[in-house]
């Protein structure tokens, strides 16, 4: 299957570069694989669209300000960190720019010297292995010096940090946010449970792979990121209950699907596990366990178009690409929603 069969034309002010002021005002996209039928609705609307007995799957993962600015004490030279994710305490594996002359045991300094960092290897892909210095928390500090690392196709300062965040984001880790879940408010949720629909988290910390684009012509010859990712025993009581029940599971996003996708079995059943996945999900997968997914329109030709192809079947979801572009919706991370059942 060619790389190029998921590419569409998207005019460049289509793709949103601020949040909505009310989260939940986005537009609804509402795609239906049964019936082959595209509608629009406003995303406060999804719970019309949810039934009692139904199961949402939402990621927690909270990113953090994980895009740091310093220099190199020695030359003065600037350098700017990208923090992908943790390997021991102190102990970070992060994007360099400029990177190609920082060799093992290269140091660089953040905020006057309240961050100090040491290369101590540097990995294939370019990537170094830093070790971090600094008297204190070090979340404090990286709050205080850090900021959100948004997509590159983002390029206005996002005034409120929490705005990049799901309001029920908890766990620190990400690199970038799970942004199906941004629509969502603490009064939506609580109408969506009123309605007796049950809430399931997991954790998945979303690492900058998400939104690197498929460069190998053909797609099976693409290497899969792997993240980290957390489903509890309570998670998996709930999901398990949903499907025993006869009800749906519907994910809240790529990242939690990938989750569920990894963990379960050929009965549609999860069990409480950790680990990383680099499950590469396209056209052809046969779903094990979910039923439903919300998730945000994506890039062309990138691995999350390709796991919604897999979902709605491409035909489908090409169409309400092209209709999502006629009808000017906002594309992308603070852009518009669709609820694929």
């Amino acid at each position: 299957m060619k790389r190029q069969e998921f590419y569409y034309d998207l005019p460049q002010e289509l793709i949103a570069q601020t949040p909505l002021a009310d989260r939940s005002a986005s537009k609804l996209m509402l795609v239906n694989r049964k019936e082959n039928t595209i509608t629009h609705s406003v995303f406060k609307n999804i719970v019309d669209e949810l039934c009692a007995g139904d199961c949402l799957v939402l990621n927690d993962t909270r990113v953090i300000p994980a895009r740091l600015y310093g220099r190199r004490p020695d030359t003065g030279g600037a350098i700017e960190f990208l923090l992908l994710h943790k390997h021991a305490l102190d102990t970070w594996e992060v994007i360099l720019k400029p990177g190609r002359r920082a060799k093992e045991g290269a140091v660089f300094e953040f905020g006057d010297g309240l961050l100090r960092a040491r290369v101590i290897e540097v990995k294939e892909d370019g990537n170094r292995i830093v070790q971090f210095e600094y008297e204190g928390v070090f979340e404090e500090i990286l709050d205080r010096l850090g900021e959100m690392p948004l997509p590159h196709y983002i390029t206005e300062k996002l005034e409120d940090k929490e705005r990049y965040q799901t309001v029920y984001s908890k766990h620190e880790g990400s690199a970038a946010a799970p942004t199906a879940g941004l629509h969502f408010t603490p009064e939506l949720l609580a109408q969506i449970q009123a309605k007796g629909v049950k809430l399931a988290y997991v954790t998945l910390h979303v690492g900058l792979g998400t939104f690197r684009p498929v460069k190998a012509d053909e797609i099976t010859d693409h290497k899969m990121h792997s993240e980290f990712y957390i489903l509890t025993q309570e998670t998996a009581d709930v999901i398990n209950e949903t499907k025993a029940n006869g009800g749906r599971v519907i994910c809240v996003g790529t990242t939690s699907n990938r989750v569920i996708e990894t963990v379960a079995d050929e009965n549609g059943l999860v069990r409480a596990q950790t680990g990383w996945t680099d499950i590469f999900i396209y056209p052809g997968y046969k779903f094990k366990c979910v039923n439903a997914l919300i998730t945000n329109f994506h890039l062309p030709e990138s691995t999350l178009i390709m796991l919604v192809c897999a979902f709605a079947g491409k035909e489908l979801t090409m169409r309400a690409y092209e209709t999502a572009v006629k009808e000017k919706y906002r594309f992308f991370s603070f852009g518009d929603s669709m609820f694929i059942q």
